[in-house]
């Protein structure tokens, strides 16, 4: 996995939320089979409202669409609120229209994994549709495997350790599926990433 890069992005306006703990957990898990890893998180998710045709004045905006141009797989975390994913997480991924034009768009030929964690199982399932519908839209491959969190029961140790192997597993399962999607296209496509920077340097 040398060399890949996955960019995670998530989690909620509250340091340290449970969505957040999994995001971190697969970037780790990334990190440790070898790639590179960046984390859009917590106070980065408080950006303006996107308004579409206005250039990004948002410094962790600009960050994040440049790293999602590098990227070759991405993971996604969102709390579960009333059936869908949260406004801070829709309005830091509608910034992806800055990507709209590029040689890749959105978020074209990338793995997405999708990660959700709501106080109980139903409002978590509806926000994992939601989430990979969201996905779809954006071009990208959401991964056979979506993880859901029942945040309603103490899902992480303050270490940031699954307290659940079950969990530990399927956040692994899904880390591994964008990993080796991500690697096989690269394969495939060597010069995928050279036009990503090639539209980044040039915007």
């Amino acid at each position: 996995m040398k060399n890949t890069f996955i960019v995670g992005i998530g989690g909620t306006l509250r340091s340290d939320s449970s969505s957040e703990r999994a995001l971190r957990f697969c970037l780790d898990k990334a990190a440790g089979a070898g790639a590179r890893t960046a984390m859009f998180s917590g106070e980065d998710l408080r950006a303006p409202l996107f308004e579409p045709g206005q250039a990004i004045a948002d410094g962790s905006m600009r960050r994040l669409v440049d790293a999602l141009r590098q990227a070759d797989g991405v993971i996604i975390a969102s709390p579960g609120y009333h059936g869908s994913i949260s406004g801070s997480l829709k309005n830091v991924l509608d910034y992806t229209e800055e990507m709209a034009r590029d040689e890749r768009p959105y978020f074209e030929g990338r793995a997405v994994g999708c990660i959700v964690s709501a106080g109980g199982w139903q409002a978590a399932a509806a926000t994992l549709a939601a989430l990979r519908a969201i996905v779809h839209a954006l071009r990208g491959w959401p991964t056979p495997l979506g993880v859901l969190l029942n945040s309603a029961e103490p899902v992480f140790e303050a270490d940031g350790r699954c307290r659940s192997a079950e969990t530990a597993g399927a956040l692994g399962i899904m880390t591994q599926q964008v990993l080796d999607f991500a690697s096989t296209r690269r394969a495939v496509f060597p010069d995928a990433r050279v036009v990503a920077k090639r539209v980044a340097t040039a915007g």
